[in-house]
């Protein structure tokens, strides 16, 4: 029976994404919303929103109970769960099936049997789909692993069989690092997923990432939408992602496709689903894993074929053959997708929360973003810092590349760090634009980039600062003459900064450190400054609220406090006893009580935030004299959590 209400079962871009789409093709939309998202972009587009609970996923997002029930007081007959969250959980889909709900995906046990690595490599081996060489049996004790691994040899991959996103994962070199890997990799499993069952495989060296999109439909009907290279990658996370792969010949094009289209008619697979493959640098290709849901990248494909893969979702859904057959399907161009996040690479990619000031996504042709925030919103600290994903479409990976990099630059957010500068040095760095990356690129080639290290400001970023602040005081003097030189100092970090600024008519003179530069102001709003500087003309976003500027300038995201004015600090130098939180965050474990010994470098207690874990270690010697946190709690970025008399 055909159904007209779809519930998105997610937050954030994704479930625009779906409404998006669904609206179209003339579907009612209802949204769900927890505490934190009860003013989100996903809410106000819907054209229903049902609460399902407090911010911690758990308690709505992830709430079976909660979702059916939302389904239920809106009458919607359909749901889309997005990616993340229920949209691989069994349980979930047989719900929605015992309620009469259709599933915007494959069935339950398409779903199970992909869920395990184990069990689904199995299957691939049976359905004669290309494996890499390794144990994936139901013997799971520790010295049986160990005396497999020892057959299968060194360097090897343990993997928990349930896992994803590089949790469980480890590459064991040599045999002594084996036991401590088993059981690493065991216990990160059973904590993350419920399950410490394992996989080994030999480890394929420097592969590339490629993954072929697949559809299936109800009518026994299934084709490839060819590939997507998600090669560059940090920690097991991809970064950049395209369609499609630099080195792809027709004649590999098609076996990997068809090796596809196996893996999913071995599970009578319905719906949009990505098999994921290692490409050695043989040109030999290895089934990975297979995930059951749209994918992150899927925008990607769509702009290579043309295609809209949430269309064809709620095609399938509705019991419809599929829109083309294999040789229907035509791929054009090259496009490119990177994903934008309120993180800090300077501080090993630490997430970021608060208030977003301002975002402004690129507005260009051929470039796509998918975002789910509002112009001033929030990022949560409980949910994946994620703020867009930034597409950019080419008649060639040249020109794709090219104007994806221009895209991302051109993206305002200001009052949260974003990891937009590593983005844009990434995309145009020789080797990616070359096409050469693999897995191990960002490890190998990138650890140097200026993205990842303490900024220094230069005297052009510095003038810019001291234009807009002189404005913003009110201490100008436009149109007196000659005014004499003001004291401005600045704090980025912990690094403090003094400026003598210099008034002439409509420009200043800024020096510091015995270097000084001219500035012409030609043009300043509340958010952006229009400068002349040696005869060029530049214009910059910012955002000044109260002393704190945040500055979109040319060497990324840049927050500066003007402490011109600011009574002397009080002592909060490093190695003051006082430990405080590095960001919003719940404290998940706390490894010492008050009395404790503790020594400088000891962790002291985690905390998580956006599914980050964050080791909290002493910067003194001393005893724990107080523990104001507790397990549990949700912490405010720089709150003092415990004090150490030192």
């Amino acid at each position: 029976m055909a159904f007209s209400k779809v519930l998105v079962a997610n937050r954030g871009e994704i479930a625009v994404r779906v409404m998006q789409t669904a609206k179209a093709m003339g579907y009612a939309t209802v949204a769900v919303y927890s505490d934190a998202d009860q003013h989100a972009r996903h809410v106000q587009l819907a054209d229903e929103a049902v609460y399902i609970g407090a911010s911690k996923v758990s308690e709505s997002y992830l709430s079976i109970p909660n979702i059916i029930e939302a389904c239920k007081k809106t009458g919607a007959d359909a749901v889309h769960p997005g990616y993340g969250f229920l949209s691989e959980n069994t349980e979930f889909a047989a719900a929605c099936a015992q309620n009469g709900i259709h599933f915007i995906g494959p069935s339950a046990a398409s779903i199970e049997l992909m869920g395990s690595k184990r069990l689904s490599k199995i299957a691939m081996i049976k359905a004669g789909v290309p494996c890499v060489p390794g144990y994936e049996g139901d013997q799971q004790d520790i010295d049986y692993l160990a005396e497999q691994a020892e057959k299968i040899g060194y360097p090897l991959m343990v993997k928990a069989s349930a896992g994803g996103g590089g949790r469980g994962m480890r590459l064991v070199q040599q045999s002594s690092e084996l036991l401590e890997s088993l059981n690493t990799a065991r216990s990160e499993a059973e904590n993350a997923f419920g399950s410490g069952e394992l996989i080994l495989e030999k480890a394929v060296i420097a592969p590339r990432h490629v993954e072929i999109q697949v559809f299936g439909d109800q009518h026994g009907n299934h084709v490839y939408l060819f590939e997507r290279d998600c090669s560059i990658q940090r920690r097991h996370q991809k970064v950049v992602e395209e369609a499609p792969c630099p080195v792809m010949t027709a004649e590999l094009r098609q076996k990997m496709g068809e090796a596809a289209v196996a893996a999913a008619k071995s599970c009578d697979y319905i719906g949009a689903g990505t098999v994921e493959f290692l490409l050695d640098q043989s040109g030999e290709f290895y089934f990975l894993e297979m995930n059951t849901r749209l994918q992150v990248e899927h925008p990607v494909t769509e702009m290579v074929t043309g295609l809209d893969l949430v269309e064809w979702q709620l095609r399938v859904a509705n019991g419809e053959v599929l829109p083309l057959k294999q040789s229907e399907l035509m791929l054009t161009g090259h496009a490119i997708e990177v994903r934008l996040y309120a993180e800090d690479p300077r501080q090993d990619f630490l997430p970021q929360t608060g208030q977003v000031l301002k975002w402004q996504p690129a507005n260009l042709p051929n470039v796509r973003i998918d975002h789910g925030l509002m112009p001033e919103g929030e990022i949560s600290p409980f949910y994946d810092p994620m703020v867009a994903k930034v597409i950019a479409y080419g008649k060639t990976r040249e020109d794709a590349i090219r104007l994806l990099a221009r895209a991302v630059d051109d993206c305002v957010l200001l009052g949260v760090n974003s990891n937009k500068q590593f983005l844009v040095n990434l995309l145009r760095h020789p080797i990616i634009v070359a096409g050469n990356a693999n897995t191990a690129f960002i490890q190998q080639h990138f650890q140097a980039d200026s993205s990842l290290h303490q900024q220094n400001l230069d005297l052009e970023c510095l003038a810019v600062t001291a234009a807009i602040l002189t404005q913003a005081s009110g201490q100008t003097n436009w149109n007196t003459g000659l005014s004499p030189s003001l004291p401005l100092k600045l704090k980025v970090d912990d690094q403090k900064i003094e400026l003598l600024v210099k008034q002439n008519a409509r420009s200043l003179t800024v020096e510091s450190c015995g270097q000084s530069q001219d500035i012409e102001v030609i043009a300043q709003s509340t958010e952006q400054l229009i400068y002349q500087i040696d005869g060029v003309r530049r214009k910059v976003n910012y955002v000044l609220n109260g002393n704190q500027l945040y500055l979109d300038a040319a060497n990324g995201n840049v927050s500066i406090e003007n402490i011109t004015y600011a009574p002397p600090e009080i002592s909060e130098v490093a190695g003051d006893g006082k430990i405080r939180a590095p960001m919003d965050g719940t404290i998940i474990n706390i490894l010492v009580n008050a009395g404790d010994q503790v020594v400088k470098g000891q962790t002291l207690l985690i905390l998580e935030a956006m599914k980050i874990q964050q080791q909290i270690k002493s910067d003194v010697d001393g005893v724990v004299e107080e523990v104001i946190g507790q397990v549990g709690q949700q912490m405010k970025k720089r709150q003092v959590i415990l004090n150490i008399q030192s």
